[in-house]
């Protein structure tokens, strides 16, 4: 049994680390605010990318922070990959809506009807052909910058990127091009055709984002709570049993709970085995984890070490 002493240290320690967390999550949100504020003030045409995942809500109470009560200076975009999880889509429609901020919505279906994009067949990933949406619907409204929800704690090629990410005129990323960065000091001068991508949350990891979205008692999408649902078991991952994700012959489908770390195209996306049904759960969870969310969850990053570079030099998120 702990002594007097002992209970009095332990929540001496608790209350000091509470504060710390505290302090943290300040000087990443001030940090964040500023570079925000950064984009308002240097680019002429700026939109946030929004796809109602984790990512990007907290992206927008951020932006609530920077701009409230005025509006805020830029729309929000999505490009609907047609593979999204119904869920999502709901919760991105229904949180654009409540903020009463325009969102934009450009459809990977649409690029295929024009020809822009070909798949091998119907059910193929459409994750990597979203860039070519994207920069379409670049070019149609003339963005110089699109704000994003990426950080560099998710996959080895993040970390090479810049918060301030220069983008060619073909849309195209150079980790040997980007501007340096010093004392917080961004550049986001283009030419016309050129644009940057922009990462305010870039130095916060997983971890950071479930603990700002608990302190800030945001609502999230509910596939991200655990939850029952039929998956097998393919390639060390669970992958979802749906109409796009069909078992294959062999499978075995079982009924597990799981919950999503992150949110994608259904076809590249696996769930992790789960319990947490609560934020807070989701924090601890978080915080034992010893994989990052792609390397446990996207079936598409598995193909090779570079695949993310790969997709990122062609225009990719």
């Amino acid at each position: 049994m702990s002594t007097a002493f002992e209970v009095a240290r332990d929540l001496r320690n608790g209350a000091r680390a509470a504060r710390a967390d505290a302090h943290h999550l300040q000087w990443l949100e001030s940090e964040a605010i500023h570079i925000l504020r950064e984009v308002a003030g240097q680019c002429a045409n700026p939109a946030l990318l929004f796809s109602g995942g984790k990512d990007s809500l907290v992206l927008l109470r951020l932006a609530e922070k920077a701009f409230r009560p005025g509006r805020f200076p830029f729309p929000l975009l999505h490009v609907d990959t047609g593979h999204n999880f119904p869920e999502v889509l709901a919760f991105r429609d229904t949180r654009a809506a409540e903020l009463g901020e325009r969102l934009i919505v450009r459809s990977l279906e649409d690029s295929i009807a024009s020809g822009r994009v070909v798949l091998k067949s119907t059910n193929d990933s459409r994750n990597a052909f979203q860039s070519i949406t994207l920069l379409d619907a670049i070019a149609e409204f003339g963005f110089d910058a699109c704000i994003g929800g990426a950080r560099r704690d998710e996959e080895k090629s993040r970390a090479k990127e810049r918060i301030f990410s220069f983008r060619d005129a073909f849309g195209q990323w150079d980790p040997k091009r980007q501007r340096p960065e010093l004392w917080n000091l961004y550049n986001a001068r283009v030419h016309a055709g050129e644009h940057v991508r922009v990462f305010p949350i870039s130095n916060w990891t997983e971890l950071d984002v479930w603990q700002y979205i608990a302190s800030e008692r945001l609502d999230v999408p509910s596939i991200y709570f655990a939850h029952e649902r039929d998956v097998v078991r393919r390639r060390g991952a669970l992958v979802p049993v749906t109409a796009l994700t069909p078992p294959r012959q062999g499978e075995v489908v079982e009924r597990v709970s799981v919950r999503f770390r992150t949110v994608g195209d259904i076809t590249c996306t696996a769930p992790v085995p789960s319990h947490a049904k609560t934020l807070d759960a989701i924090v601890a969870e978080t915080a034992a984890t010893t994989i990052t969310e792609r390397g446990a969850t996207r079936l598409d990053d598995q193909t090779s070490d570079a695949s993310m570079e790969l997709r990122k030099r062609q225009g990719y998120f």
